[in-house]
């Protein structure tokens, strides 16, 4: 299952706030949802035009992709992020959760802004491995909840869930022409017979990557 093009546009209108921009940027540069609430601000490089997956399925590191029409939107959201992070830091707040050998190397990295969620939950929560109250990244359901809700709002009668931004970046490369070695790369695929599963359409070698967010106008 993919979203057309049009439908890609109804969702996103109907879609508000910090969840259009999860969307927007999960089909945009093609990630798991996973991958996508627990990015950090040293994950977008905005000048670059590209988004550093850390320790996505398969423990790997990858890069994919960033939309240069959310290179505004995102920079924007930065600004706001810092604001909270400033007040964070001058309420004493614990750092965010790191994984355990950055924990581990440098145990002051969650005070520090590079390694702030880009999407944070907007209430602190209790860490239960540490007891620790900090602010977490925004919730798997939450996000999920709100796609749904937007789908039945635009009237889109397939069954929607936010794997299907990721399927319909795949197959949105691959239709335009990209080749699927290149979009195997981007989704982080181990076998290329699993990017295969996504789409039929015909490919072409060679052609330099523009994510399709850029496409629907």
């Amino acid at each position: 299952m993919l979203f057309r093009s049009d439908e890609l546009r109804r969702l996103f209108e109907h879609l508000r706030g910090t969840a259009r921009l999860m969307a927007q940027l999960q089909y945009g540069a093609g990630l798991r949802i996973m991958e996508l609430i627990r990015l950090r601000v040293q994950d977008l490089d905005l000048e670059r035009g590209i988004v550093t997956v850390r320790s996505g399925k398969g423990g790997k590191d990858r890069v994919t992709v960033l939309p240069d029409g959310l290179k505004v939107t995102l920079a924007t959201n930065l600004l706001s992020l810092r604001e909270g992070f400033d007040r964070d830091r001058a309420a004493g707040v614990a750092g965010v959760w790191l994984p355990p050998p950055v924990e581990h190397k440098i145990p002051k990295a969650g005070e520090r802004w590079e390694w702030q969620w880009i999407f944070p939950s907007r209430e602190l929560s209790t860490d239960p491995r540490s007891g620790l109250r900090r602010r977490h990244h925004v919730l798997e359901g939450a996000y999920q909840t709100a796609v749904r809700r937007a789908a039945q709002e635009a009237g889109l009668s397939k069954r929607v869930t936010p794997h299907v931004l990721r399927h319909s970046f795949a197959t949105h490369l691959l239709a335009a022409g990209h080749d699927i070695r290149t979009v195997q790369e981007l989704l982080g695929h181990a076998d290329v017979a699993t990017t295969m599963i996504y789409t039929h359409v015909l490919n072409k070698p060679g052609v330099s990557v523009k994510s399709p967010f850029d496409r629907l106008g």
